[in-house]
C-alpha cells in the first residue's frame, strides 16, 4: 500500500510538472507569435522560470520506486534564454534612450533608471548602461536645500546650528532625495525646507527647599516587660522577660530643589522652488528640563528611609548656561525634525 501510494504521488508530481512545462511553452509560443516587444520580458521570465524549477527538481533524480524508475523530461533552454535576454536588453536599453532623451521629469527619468537597473541586473555591464545609469541617477534626483531662520532675536548657540544642519548625521539622505545646507551655485535645486525659530524661552534658575520632620519608630534592644506595679515579669519557669525596646527616632531632614527649563517653538516650513509655492508647514515645540535634588538632615540618621539617603548622598548640581540650555533643548528639535521628514516626503 504504502508503495502505491508513493507511486502514486510521484505520476502525479510527474504529470504535474510536464503540465505547467506545456503550459509554458505555448505561453511563449502565443507571445512570439504576437510580435510585440513588450513581451520580451513576460517571455524571458518564463524560460528562466522554466530553468529554475526544473534545475531544482534534477538532484532528485532518479525517482526510483520498488525497483521503476518515474522519468522527468529535462530541457536545454540557454539558446532561448540568451537570444531573449539579448532581444529584451535591447529593447529596454532602447526605450531608456528614448525617456532619457525626450524629458526633462524627474519621475519620468527614475523611470528610464528602473529600465536600466533592470538590464544590468538580467544582463551585467551592456553597452554603456553603467554611465548612463549614473547620468539617469543625477538627473533624477531631487535636491533639497536646508536651512535655519532665526527670528526670536535671540544668539543661539553656533554648535546647534551646525548639528541642525548636519544632515549626514540624520541619516536621511535616499537614493532620490539629497539633502544639503551648503548652497552649491551649480545645482539646480527642486526644493527648500526651512527651521524657522519662532520663540526661545528660558526660565530662571529656581532653588526650593523644604524642612521635614522625619520620625519613625525603631527596636533598640531589649528591655525588661514590666507590669503595672514597675516589677519584672517573669515566663512560668521564673525567668526574666525581656522584650522588644521601641523608640522614636527624629530628624530634621533639609530637601533641596533645583529647577530650570527651557523651549523653543519653531515651525519646519517646505517649499517647491520649481512651481515657487510652498508645500507644508509643520510646528515643533521642544524642551529640555533641568532637575536636580539633594538633601541635608540633622538629628538621628536612622529616621532616614532609602529616598531620604539617596538625596543626601546627592550634591547640589551647577544650573546650566542659558546657552547648554537652548543647545539641549535643541536635541529634542532634531528628533522632531527628522520624524518630520521621515513622515512627510517632498513628491506625494
Amino acid at each position: 500500500k504504502d508503495k502505491k501510494r508513493k507511486w502514486d504521488f510521484i505520476v502525479m508530481l510527474q504529470e504535474a510538472y510536464e503540465k505547467v512545462t506545456e503550459r509554458d511553452l505555448n505561453l511563449i509560443s502565443r507571445l512570439e507569435t504576437d510580435g510585440n516587444p513588450e513581451n520580451y520580458k513576460s517571455i524571458y521570465n518564463l524560460y528562466t522560470n522554466m530553468e529554475t524549477r526544473q534545475e531544482a527538481i534534477k538532484p532528485l533524480m532518479p525517482l526510483v520506486v520498488d525497483g521503476r524508475v518515474i522519468a522527468f523530461k529535462f530541457n536545454d533552454y540557454t539558446t532561448e534564454i540568451v537570444d531573449i535576454k539579448s532581444k529584451l536588453s535591447e529593447y529596454e536599453y532602447n526605450e531608456a534612450l528614448v525617456i532619457l532623451d525626450e524629458n526633462e521629469d524627474k519621475l519620468t527619468i527614475r523611470e528610464a533608471y528602473n529600465r536600466l537597473s533592470y538590464i544590468e541586473r538580467i544582463n551585467p555591464n551592456y553597452k554603456d548602461i553603467r554611465n548612463l545609469m549614473d547620468k539617469a541617477h543625477a538627473r533624477g534626483t531631487d535636491y533639497v536645500l536646508v536651512s535655519v531662520q532665526n527670528f526670536t532675536n535671540q544668539i543661539i548657540p553656533r554648535r546647534l546650528e551646525e548639528d541642525l544642519l548636519d544632515f549626514n548625521a540624520y541619516g536621511l539622505n535616499d537614493f532620490w532625495t539629497v539633502y544639503q545646507s551648503d548652497f552649491n551655485s551649480t545645482i539646480d535645486y527642486d526644493y527648500a525646507m526651512e527651521l524657522q525659530l519662532k520663540r526661545i524661552q528660558i526660565t530662571p534658575e529656581r532653588t526650593n527647599q523644604n524642612q521635614i520632620l522625619k520620625q519613625r519608630e525603631i527596636v533598640d534592644g531589649k528591655k525588661y516587660l514590666l507590669d503595672e506595679y514597675g516589677q519584672v515579669v517573669k515566663d512560668s519557669l521564673g525567668n526574666d522577660i525581656k522584650v522588644d525596646n521601641v523608640i522614636t527616632v527624629k530628624a530634621r531632614f533639609f530637601e533641596v530643589n533645583q529647577f530650570k527649563s527651557a523651549q523653543i517653538v519653531a515651525e519646519v516650513v517646505t517649499f517647491d522652488l520649481k512651481r515657487n509655492q510652498t508645500l507644508q508647514s509643520f510646528p515643533i515645540d521642544s524642551g529640555f528640563v533641568f532637575e536636580n535634588a539633594y538633601a541635608t538632615y540633622r538629628g538621628d540618621k536612622r529616621a532616614l528611609d532609602n529616598r531620604d539617603w539617596n538625596l543626601v548622598n546627592s550634591h547640589r548640581a551647577p544650573f546650566p548656561s542659558n546657552e547648554q540650555m537652548v543647545y539641549d533643548s535643541g536635541e529634542d528639535l532634531k528628533l522632531q525634525l527628522k520624524n518630520i521628514i521621515k513622515r512627510n516626503t517632498f513628491r506625494s
